[in-house]
């Protein structure tokens, strides 16, 4: 048996929240953390003291803004979303669709930003979410630019199905991933919900690798592919040299 430090278990109390569980109560915090009710309640006194939790007026505990000022100094967190919002911008205004910034966190993507108009196709994306690399465009621009044994580690695992047309054939996800490498942009046919399409391309840092990826999901029925992977580029391309990031051939 694995002996948990305190580390682990403070830990463990933030890791209880999620998307779906916002607010949660002492006893569902025990639960979800797998801890002692006593044990529970003196490290959620400790992190509300400290502020990364706080609790409301009905008793219940959720993420404090402690939290939120130290996400503010991750570089890929808020710095790349406000180097990003201008381009993001022109995106949504020449769309009036769903655009998307994402990075990846280990097998998984997390949408840092979104943009969405009242009479965009839904998504089930939002800030904060996580989606498997292998069935979103952003997903795709990313995973085709990770390392051979991160794409290896997708393709060998079983791939989650989200719909009938989500690609769950590694030699058939291999074959995007390289179009995506000869393209330079992704699209992910209709692989989360039916009716959508995301077209998505990679954000490269100022050493050139990719540390984002930029998307756009529109309505799958009347989608123009073709004239939808020029402008998410365009914004791609911004993003990177907003970054610091110069292509080859501009050092010459």
């Amino acid at each position: 048996m694995t002996v948990r430090t305190a580390a682990d278990r403070l830990l463990a109390v933030l890791d209880a929240f999620d998307h779906r569980h916002p607010t949660l109560s002492l006893t569902e915090i025990a639960h979800r953390a797998d801890l002692a009710l006593t044990t529970a309640h003196r490290l959620v006194a400790t992190l509300t003291a400290w502020g990364a939790l706080e609790r409301d007026d009905s008793g219940g505990y959720h993420v404090g803004l402690r939290l939120y000022e130290l996400a503010a100094l991750a570089p890929r967190g808020i710095g790349l979303r406000q180097a990003a919002m201008p381009f993001l911008e022109d995106l949504y205004e020449a769309t009036h669709e769903n655009v998307h910034l994402a990075v990846r966190d280990g097998l998984e993507v997390v949408y840092i930003e979104r943009l969405s108009g009242r009479s965009a196709v839904g998504v089930r994306s939002q800030v904060g979410a996580r989606w498997p690399l292998h069935a979103t465009g952003v997903g795709l621009a990313l995973l085709a630019h990770g390392s051979p044994a991160l794409q290896e580690q997708v393709c060998g695992q079983t791939l989650t199905a989200f719909t009938p047309f989500t690609v769950t054939d590694p030699e058939r996800l291999r074959r995007m991933l390289a179009d995506v490498r000869r393209t330079g942009c992704a699209v992910s046919d209709r692989q989360i919900t039916d009716d959508a399409l995301s077209v998505a391309a990679p954000v490269r840092g100022p050493r050139g690798d990719v540390m984002a990826a930029v998307s756009v999901v529109v309505p799958v029925l009347g989608a123009q592919t073709q004239a939808l992977v020029p402008a998410v580029r365009v914004a791609a391309r911004g993003i990177s040299r907003t970054l610091g990031w110069r292509p080859a051939s501009a050092s010459g």
